[in-house]
């Protein structure tokens, strides 16, 4: 652990069974934890063969396939068609549940500047602005979240190492520098829509997402063939293509 990192530890653990509007059922194990440096309620979800309890990392073996979820009220919980914040975290619980591994949701809304914020944004996006313009326009950096408290909570839960499932090389970058080992980064699948193609061209353009939004088409799917062992090897469940049109 890094020198001036401090310690997390673990709160409170349940078990969490979960199941989305599109049928996708799975169990999850639920972790709070005392000592995250921000002070804000943080979750782990563990999934798949970490759904039970908490082990260190085994030498040699896969490492953990993990997201760090930034909260989005508008479109985890409303399906708002203005991100795609809201079928990534449906993408990622099923993958990382097949994989085993890790979905934190961090409490930053709106990339780390909070609701009302957010919305303040979306109305100055309505008038011309980009996502980060916005962002700018309102006094804020163009990406305010820190991914210490993240780093916080993988080390409490024994992970040193992992595959890092997004499409955001800041959140590499940042993991890395806090002690966190990426043993590689897996994309995302590209959630797509009329509402949401100019946000995704922005991310991809201006903040280095490995997005090709020009590849998206009217079927959902996972990302194939440069997954490593995280690669997926059945198709999607049948619905998430009524989340949005979604392609990779």
């Amino acid at each position: 652990m890094p020198r001036d990192l401090p310690r997390a530890t673990i709160r409170t653990q349940v078990t969490l069974p979960l199941r989305f509007v599109d049928g996708y059922a799975t169990t999850a194990r639920v972790f709070s934890f005392e000592g995250l440096v921000d002070g804000r309620e943080h979750l782990a979800f563990g999934l798949g063969d970490r759904a039970g309890v908490v082990r260190p990392d085994e030498p040699g073996g896969p490492a953990p396939l993990v997201r760090p979820h930034s909260e989005c009220l508008t479109g985890d919980v409303f399906g708002s068609q203005r991100c795609d914040c809201g079928p990534q975290m449906r993408e990622a619980v099923e993958r990382i549940a097949d994989a085993g591994g890790f979905l934190l949701y961090l409490r930053q809304e709106g990339r780390g500047i909070g609701l009302y914020a957010k919305l303040d944004a979306y109305a100055l996006q309505d008038a011309g602005l980009d996502t980060y313009e916005a962002n700018l326009m309102l006094g804020f950096a163009e990406d305010e979240r820190d991914y210490t408290p993240a780093a916080q909570m993988l080390l409490a839960l024994g992970v040193t190492r992992m595959a890092l499932l997004s499409n955001n090389p800041d959140k590499a970058a940042q993991l890395e520098r806090l002690g966190v080992s990426v043993t590689e980064q897996v994309p995302t699948g590209i959630h797509v829509s009329a509402a949401n193609a100019s946000y995704l061209a922005t991310k991809a353009r201006h903040g280095a997402h490995t997005l090709d939004v020009s590849r998206a088409g009217p079927r959902a799917q996972w990302p194939t063939g440069a997954c490593g062992p995280h690669e997926r090897s059945r198709a999607p469940s049948a619905g998430i293509a009524a989340i949005g049109e979604v392609g990779c």
